[in-house]
């Protein structure tokens, strides 16, 4: 029987050359608003750490903004994709890690900015990893969480994040803003600003970027063929099995003691 970490691993490994090309991922109003707020506080000393990096599209984008940015993910794959694409653009200031959000291996307020991009969804102990976030920046450093949201309509969340596990047996949960906020000023965070962005997700380049098995990608359809109305407009459900959700970004400080 194969553990959370090792469903991740065999989720992601695989694919990330189609996270890397996903249009999704690859742009976005999120990145565009991310770049604008870092290059706002960030000097050019700064160093970066990106968890859960993924492709490296948030790393990608700043990266130009800092002295060094570390991409962090548990994904072998993953990182070598990461490392080939920076070489690729030039990006010299990106470095590797293989790791985990709820086992940072540096050293206390080693960095600016703490950010993650798509991943916090997949953490399995997301409020011990937002306590590492907090450990490893500085006292004076930022916070930077985007991620799809969870809905605060009861009815509507249960079918997204159904259909969420149904496609990827990775997931965790999509945190709301208002969980967001109290699981941030949990671990150490305050003066959060938020922006909230539409992302409609194409059906057949959702499931297939995921390699969802048949059987599921069938599952997902019938769930949303029995969606009531109001699940149907707040996804805006098209035909195709398309759908629309929401992408939160969150940008915040460490409290002051």
């Amino acid at each position: 029987m194969r553990t959370h970490s090792q469903a991740v691993h065999d989720q992601f490994d695989p694919q990330a050359q189609a996270y890397l090309t996903s249009a999704v991922h690859a742009a976005g109003p999120d990145l565009r608003a991310a770049h604008e707020r870092a290059q706002q506080r960030l000097a050019p000393t700064a160093t970066i750490l990106d968890v859960g990096t993924g492709a490296g599209h948030l790393s990608f984008a700043l990266a130009p903004l800092g002295a060094r940015v570390v991409a962090l993910d548990p994904s072998a794959g993953m990182l070598a994709t990461v490392r080939a694409a920076a070489t690729a653009r030039g990006l010299g200031q990106i470095e590797t890690c293989e790791g985990t959000a709820d086992a940072l291996p540096f050293a206390d307020a080693s960095f600016d900015l703490v950010c993650s991009r798509y991943s916090a969804h997949h953490w399995r102990d997301l409020p011990r990893a937002l306590v590492q976030l907090r450990r490893v920046v500085r006292p004076d450093g930022f916070v930077l969480i985007i991620d799809l949201l969870g809905e605060d309509e009861p009815l509507v969340d249960t079918y997204l994040q159904s259909i969420e596990l149904l496609r990827d047996t990775s997931h965790v949960r999509d945190r709301s803003i208002a969980e967001w906020r109290a699981l941030l000023g949990a671990a150490g965070f305050d003066r959060l600003e938020y922006s909230v962005w539409n992302t409609r997700l194409e059906f057949a380049s959702w499931v297939q970027r995921m390699r969802t098995p048949e059987g599921l990608v069938t599952a997902i359809r019938t769930l949303q063929a029995c969606a009531p109305a109001e699940v149907r407009q707040a996804l805006n459900l098209e035909t195709d099995g398309s759908f629309t959700a929401r992408t939160g970004l969150i940008w915040g400080r460490p409290a002051i003691s």
